[in-house]
């Protein structure tokens, strides 16, 4: 049986107006006058139509999230977390997954499910500026990541060079000076692996020690083949780091596998760092120091970012875009400082 407002309202004993304020969360409602009604909602399980709610304001109830790889890991973790967050905003999300391409990144940033969705969570890889400029949809468009676009669209990332050179001095603390990067592509200045990059010679830098780029390993992308085919490359180069700092968590493992098989110990002989703290990483043979972001927060800021531009509450100056930082912190586990006597 559906229970309405109007049997809120009677077994409240109270207008139906007044059930309506206190199930849309007006603030003008005194705390026993909402006790009373909830108290009815409680006893019916009243439950509120949300797709009639959205609907009666012109919307659908539906944020998009684009990502790159829904399965990566990280960004599997992520949208759990924007997931939890719009729930919480009486919104739905819908997954997108874009493959890094710019044709698809500019199909989806262009709104071509505009019909569909109230606003666009995207993490862009290889859009350009340019592509952005001639945008014309209505729907607020939040952009997570490190490129910088300098349009007026709200923008949230950590702060990847800082996170790189906390890592590195991680390493510089625990005694280890050669220590390789992996994970480096070096046509796209903007993009966090550059940034990590930055990070990672400027901590050499500060340390007193050379970054040359012997040390400095590319792939191709960012799972486990390719974090291994990146530290085959650099032992088979001749190059034996004492330590690796990665791009990702997946290219950590990955080269952590290769350093197993060729007879080198975690972290006896290489120390590994990796960036996502993803689940995998906490359950491995060796468990994975890493570099984690606040997902979390990263999800909070891109959902409230949406909400308050369609309330119109988003930009005091109407159009503008802000810069919003998430934080992060390392995570310490085997990988960097080996296994506690107890075994734990």
């Amino acid at each position: 049986m559906t229970v309405s407002l109007k049997d809120v309202a009677e077994r409240a004993g109270v207008s139906i107006k007044t059930v309506s304020n206190v199930v849309n969360n007006y603030r003008h409602v005194t705390p026993a006058m909402r006790a009373r009604v909830q108290l009815a909602i409680d006893e019916l399980g009243y439950r509120p139509n949300l797709t009639a709610r959205h609907l009666r304001k012109g919307r659908t109830g539906i944020i998009a999230l684009a990502v790159p790889e829904l399965g990566n890991p990280y960004f599997a973790e992520l949208a759990g977390s924007v997931i939890d967050v719009a729930a919480e905003h009486e919104y739905t999300v819908l997954l997108d997954h874009t493959g890094g391409r710019r044709e698809q990144e500019v199909l989806v940033s262009q709104g071509f499910r505009a019909r569909v969705i109230d606003g666009l969570i995207l993490s862009p890889i290889e859009l350009e500026t340019e592509d952005l400029l001639g945008r014309d949809q209505d729907a607020p468009l939040v952009l997570l990541g490190e490129r910088e676009y300098d349009l007026p669209y709200d923008h949230i990332a950590i702060d990847n060079v800082a996170a790189a050179r906390m890592a590195v001095r991680h390493l510089l603390g625990l005694g280890r000076s050669t220590i390789a990067f992996l994970g480096a592509r070096t046509d796209r200045v903007n993009e966090p692996s550059h940034l990590r990059l930055r990070g990672w010679r400027a901590e050499l830098k500060a340390a007193g020690l050379p970054a040359p780029d012997s040390l400095i390993a590319p792939t191709g992308g960012w799972d486990h083949a390719n974090g291994a085919d990146a530290m085959n490359q650099l032992l088979d180069s001749g190059v034996t780091p004492d330590a690796v700092f990665a791009y990702n968590d997946l290219i950590a493992i990955g080269a952590m596998r290769v350093l197993s098989e060729r007879g080198l110990r975690v972290p006896e002989d290489v120390a590994v760092v990796g960036f996502d703290d993803i689940t995998e990483g906490r359950y491995g043979a060796v468990t994975l120091t890493t570099i984690s972001p606040d997902k979390q927060t990263i999800a909070r800021l891109a959902v409230r970012s949406v909400v308050n531009r369609l309330l119109g509450t988003g930009d005091p100056v109407g159009n503008g875009s802000r810069e919003l930082r998430a934080d992060f912190r390392l995570v310490e586990r085997e990988s960097t400082l080996g296994r506690r006597q107890d075994g734990r």
